[in-house]
């Protein structure tokens, strides 16, 4: 990004400089969001208790992963775009030729969770492990310590952000193996899991969870340490999450296609304020720190 874009940004996210254009998507009377599978099941909830204190403000809430919302963004197709990564740098550039300069949000905290059936014996990994596991250079479990059974890989299809997050941060930047099998969404891997032996997954640490607030029968947790130095921790521990210790954990974003209109500000407003964040946290989700609370409002003026 050039200087230029990097000051008209920081300018934007400071309330300081308004824009003249205003999306089709924000003359429309419902509120649209898309995006991110990670975190549509949240948004829908959160949708749905807000419009119950808001009758007259209806919302209506879609997935299709990160790349879809960011692209309804800058095609001014939604009013929200909800996003489990931050934006590519082509992403921005398009938008910017396309006359929208986005604000960014942070709504909660996700860990991602790294998960096998249960009847594997393995119960933790480094990061390093984790990710030739998934660039496919460890192919069987008694590599790290488990049972001899081959490694059966589950992700996501490349248009998710939760793809693009292990990726960059696990992955390091180099390719999955081509034996993944390529998800729609954290219920298929799931899914796959209990099935499978040999199965590893990655999913949103709010989709372990049965009815009953319980880790779902059939899968485990592991815990995942930086390096083989170091302490290995689950993504059900908030403290460790807030400590910075927990290795495989990220912002969840919304972004809107300029400054955002009464209706979308005072719904984000919600999801950033007490109340919405007691639903993130009743949802599995982990709550926005001050610094990103702090940044949030300044969006929003």
């Amino acid at each position: 990004m050039n200087v230029k874009k990097i000051l008209m940004i920081s300018l934007f996210g400071f309330g300081l400089i308004a824009s003249p254009h205003i999306g089709q998507a924000q003359k429309r009377k419902m509120i649209q969001i898309k995006g991110s599978d990670t975190m549509v099941n949240l948004v829908q909830i959160l949708a749905e208790e807000y419009m119950a204190k808001n009758p007259g403000a209806p919302i209506a809430v879609s997935g299709g992963g990160s790349g879809t919302g960011i692209s309804a963004i800058i095609n001014q197709t939604c009013d929200i775009a909800n996003h489990s990564r931050e934006w590519r740098q082509k992403e921005i550039d398009l938008a910017w030729e396309k006359g929208v300069k986005p604000r960014f949000f942070v709504i909660a905290v996700d860990c991602l969770s790294i998960i096998v059936n249960e009847k594997n014996t393995v119960e933790k990994l480094t990061t390093f492990e984790l990710g030739a596991i998934y660039r496919g250079e460890i192919k069987n479990w008694k590599a790290v310590g488990g049972p001899d059974k081959v490694v059966s890989l589950y992700g996501r299809q490349s248009n998710s952000g939760t793809y693009v997050f292990m990726q960059e941060h696990v992955l390091g930047n180099r390719n999955y193996s081509a034996d993944m099998k390529e998800m729609n969404g954290n219920a298929q891997i799931i899914e796959g899991i209990l099935q499978d032996e040999g199965g590893i997954g990655y999913v949103g640490v709010g989709y372990l969870f049965d009815k009953d607030g319980k880790i779902r029968k059939g899968i485990k947790v592991l815990r995942i340490a930086k390096d083989n130095k170091s302490p290995a921790f689950s993504p059900l521990d908030k403290a460790a999450v807030d400590r910075g210790d927990y290795p495989v954990a990220r912002p969840l974003y919304q972004a809107t296609p300029g400054r955002p209109n009464a209706a979308v500000s005072a719904f984000i407003a919600f999801e950033i304020g007490p109340e919405g964040q007691k639903i993130v946290e009743r949802e599995g989700f982990f709550t926005i720190g001050a610094k990103d609370k702090e940044q949030n409002e300044k969006n929003l003026r």
